[in-house]
């Protein structure tokens, strides 16, 4: 990224380029040995960062262009070589402006998997639904063949869509680890992202020599999806703690600290047990108690204490599988989870936050009031469930959310109980 403003610094000592005609532009890319500027990632934010500064302008490789004009009110200028931009400084031939790249009402994502094609497994939806709502990390838990990714790669349909500052947001973090699709120079759909079970913590979170993003980081303002949840590393399980709370993760080494967004929703897949299927009606389980223990057990409590909604995915009937009837489109349940997600939008209108998953206990406090009805059946779940202090908040923001799909201001005992359905139940 240097390469070029030091060769026009170099010009300019020289006396080859007039002083002060690179004053109000900041230049950025990479020459080649023939002159060449070539692309160089992380355009976006340095765009930003060049308007903030109070600079007028930016130069960088052509290829870039349209990224760079991402930024509105500040001129940007495509450089194909270092003689063409020492021309343009010296007022020989002026290099014609990019046109700021217009960014409009972003499209929703239209993905291969609709809800419509998904056969059975309606309770589950219903579970997304609300997950997508209120963005609840969620764990389903089910034998092989449930469909249980195929209903994880059908959730981004159904979240709602991206504000331009999202989408800016977005774009910046896949723009520095340098994966933009070509020719797509801002991300308008969220982030899915599916890492496999033997990735590090330091691809999981971020890391390196000189830090960079991780998969949470990439998954910002999208979906982490983690199948085989149990699979992955115990080191790199318990470091998403963290992240899953603060919403951002800070990587520290000898030289700094840097700080890295990480608001995603977490979205697990398990089986019962290592061969699962355990409780399954048609086929035996092949493990051991103490086995299915172990594995089950691989999950830490803390973890798991941070994902809001706990749902069984039981084995497809045949019935379901052959039967012709489309269910609900992913289009429908969208426009109601943009709905509820604008109801929050407006309620923490004073706050940071915009989603109920993110309330902190006294916006709890203060947006989920509950009936004499409600806190007799809460009492009662909490005595028989053995639910920790955080499991009575989850299950207040999950009511809220649920409440909000129905378009209530208030929580009755119906929203509560389909929130209670949610929580985990003790093993045998």
């Amino acid at each position: 990224a240097y390469d070029l403003p030091m060769a026009i610094g170099i010009l300019i000592a020289s006396g080859l380029v007039p002083q002060g005609t690179a004053d109000e532009l900041v230049m950025v890319g990479e020459l080649s040995l023939d002159g060449t500027v070539r692309h160089t990632p992380g355009l976006l934010p340095m765009a930003a960062l060049a308007r903030e500064e109070g600079y007028k302008g930016i130069c960088v490789p052509v290829e870039d262009a349209p990224e760079a004009a991402l930024i509105p009110d500040l001129l940007v200028l495509p450089v194909n070589t270092l003689g063409e931009l020492a021309d343009h400084l010296i007022g020989v031939n002026s290099i014609a402006p990019h046109k700021t790249t217009p960014i409009r009402e972003l499209p929703a994502l239209e993905t291969q998997t609709d809800f419509q094609d998904i056969k059975g497994q309606e309770h589950v939806k219903r579970a997304l639904e609300v997950a997508a709502a209120g963005n609840h990390n969620t764990l389903m838990n089910g034998p092989p063949g449930a469909g249980k990714t195929l209903l994880a790669r059908s959730l981004p349909g159904i979240m709602p869509r991206m504000t331009l500052d999202e989408a800016l947001d977005v774009t910046r973090i896949y723009s520095i680890m340098d994966q933009l699709p070509s020719g797509t120079p801002l991300i308008q759909h969220r982030p899915f992202r599916a890492p496999h079970h033997t990735i590090s913590h330091a691809g999981l979170v971020g890391g390196g020599t000189w830090p960079q993003p991780g998969e949470i980081s990439l998954a910002h303002r999208g979906v982490l999806f983690l199948d085989e949840f149990p699979e992955y590393g115990r080191r790199v399980l318990e470091v998403l703690r963290q992240p899953l709370e603060d919403k951002l993760v800070t990587i520290s080494r000898a030289q700094g600290s840097l700080t890295f967004p990480s608001n995603f929703m977490l979205v697990a897949a398990m089986n019962p047990c290592p061969c699962g299927y355990y409780r399954d009606p048609l086929k035996a389980c092949s493990c051991s108690a103490s086995i299915i223990t172990r594995y089950q057990k691989r999950l830490s409590g803390p973890l798991l204490d941070r994902i809001d909604i706990q749902v069984e995915v039981p084995r497809v009937e045949f019935e379901k599988l052959c039967d012709d009837r489309k269910g609900e489109p992913s289009s429908q349940v969208r426009e109601r989870v943009e709905s509820a997600r604008n109801r929050q939008i407006k309620r923490l209108m004073d706050s940071p936050r915009s989603c109920n998953s993110d309330m902190i206990p006294r916006e709890i406090r203060e947006h989920c009031i509950l009936d004499r009805e409600c806190q007799s059946l809460l009492r009662s779940a909490l005595q028989q469930l053995g639910l920790s202090a955080r499991a009575y908040h989850r299950v207040l923001k999950l009511s809220r959310t649920i409440a909000d799909l129905s378009g209530n201001d208030q929580i009755n005992s119906t929203h509560l109980a389909e929130a209670l359905q949610y929580q985990p139940r003790s093993a045998d």
